[in-house]
């Protein structure tokens, strides 16, 4: 039976890989740099389009218990995420460029899959043939209007992608390392802005032009990633409660805390590159270039990337697939990471692998494994292929997914360390009977 894996992206690369490892062969088909996305920037695998940071490390975060389920489940990508993470504080951040080339070295190198440079313009389907479609929100037109066809409206919404600087063009006098609540080593570059200076940003920010972008509409925003702007037009405190939050944060040169901060992480290894978080925008470059240079920190930082804005596509899942993420019309195919509505970078390199998982029961033993709605991966995935309402709104990691029944009732920490140790359990006996199941054949 052969297998056929359409992106290269997490999902996708996360799919190839964990195969790869079962000794089971696969084709990775990948349209970059053939058909560009006008996004990503190369045609190397899992290169990271957004922010560089995978979200906290800490099981006590929804995006963490995420990782560490999918750590157990055997995920490739998170491994390789390790070797190549950067200093972040809490979080797991990571040297996108390294990160991109060992994945794609990784792929190349493979005696287990093979890469095919061309963009698939529809599916093919066959009881010989199993296709795995990870082609991501940035799906090529001609796939997506294929599977328009065969599932229904394709749905979208609009997502943004921060700037990027030199640490060396940043004004250390206006700035200080610290990380909030004075955890961690002091990853962060923090760049403090009085009332005087904050209003005069706000004020810049309001009045830049932004970048015309066809069908843009507000209401289809993406809520963690709304561009800077878009927030200030909630009103003139809104950035001060958001990504500009000085909570937790204390200015040596007053010994007080900032009346408003910018936060940068750092890029790479090298600490050569930072980004602001939580900065994405579609502002004209020149305007970007203006209103962030008044922020102090910032009034002579040399950017080597501006902010854009994209619109990401998606599927109805929970009119299009089942538990396993197999489609319920499409003859064996499967679908992973955003296109499924996912969103996030744990979501879709652990859907990459519970995919990958089932795929390869489909083929050594004829069977598909559902994950306990227990676990934070499987209440995603049942949220998105039964819980949720059509249309689907996008969804990440959050504890509000976690059923609460079968536990005592508590306050809201112990609560969640219930269903924290109960989802980790469930994930290793999943893993476990998958392992079980496929003794013998397994490679």
């Amino acid at each position: 039976m052969e297998i056929r894996v359409i992106g290269g992206g997490l999902a996708g690369s996360e799919v190839a890989l964990s195969l790869s490892e079962m000794g089971i062969k696969c084709s990775l088909f990948e349209m970059r740099p053939h058909v560009q996305t006008g996004v990503h920037t190369s045609d190397r695998f899992a290169e990271l389009v957004c922010s560089n940071s995978l979200k906290s490390r800490s099981i006590e975060n929804a995006s963490g218990l995420l990782k560490e389920e999918a750590t157990i489940l055997g995920s490739r990508l998170l491994r390789i995420a390790e070797e190549c993470k950067v200093p972040a504080g809490k979080a797991l951040a990571v040297d996108r460029e390294r990160f991109a080339d060992s994945v794609t070295e990784q792929i190349s190198c493979s005696p287990f899959v093979s890469v095919i440079s061309k963009e698939v313009e529809e599916l093919e389907y066959s009881s010989q043939i199993i296709n795995i479609v990870a082609t991501g929100p940035l799906t090529s037109s001609r796939l997506f209007n294929h599977l328009s066809e065969h599932l229904g409206e394709a749905l979208y919404f609009f997502d943004a992608v921060s700037p990027m600087v030199t640490t060396e063009s940043i004004d250390m006098s206006d700035a200080f390392t610290a990380d909030r609540y004075g955890t961690g080593e002091g990853d962060y570059i923090n760049c403090p802005l009085n009332e005087k200076e904050y209003e005069a940003f706000v004020n810049a920010l309001m009045e830049a032009e932004t970048l015309p972008l066809e069908g843009f509409d507000s209401r289809l925003l993406f809520e963690r990633c709304q561009p800077v702007e878009e927030i200030a037009r909630q009103g003139r405190d809104a950035l001060r409660f958001g990504p500009m939050k000085p909570v937790g944060l204390v200015d040596p040169k007053t010994g007080k805390q900032p009346f408003a901060v910018v936060q940068l992480r750092k890029e790479n290894l090298q600490e050569t590159l930072m980004s602001p978080v939580g900065f994405q925008t579609r502002l004209r470059w020149k305007d970007q270039k203006r209103v962030f240079s008044k922020i102090p920190a910032l009034k002579n930082a040399e950017f080597v990337r501006y902010g854009v804005m994209h619109r990401n596509t998606y599927i109805d899942s929970p009119k299009t697939l089942d538990p396993t993420l197999k489609s319920r019309s499409l003859q064996n195919t499967f679908f992973c990471g955003q296109i499924t509505g996912l969103e996030g970078y744990p979501e879709a390199i652990s859907s990459g692998r519970f995919v990958a998982m089932n795929v390869a029961s489909l083929k050594l033993v004829s069977t598909r494994r559902e994950l306990p709605r227990e676990t934070m991966l499987g209440s995603l995935i049942d949220h998105i292929t039964r819980s949720a309402r059509s249309p689907l709104k996008p969804v990440y990691a959050n504890f509000g997914l976690l059923p609460r029944e079968g536990l005592p009732r508590q306050g809201k920490k112990l609560t969640r360390l219930l269903q924290t140790e109960r989802a980790l359990k469930q994930t290793r006996r999943f893993a476990v009977e998958w392992r079980n199941a496929i003794d013998g054949v397994y490679c």
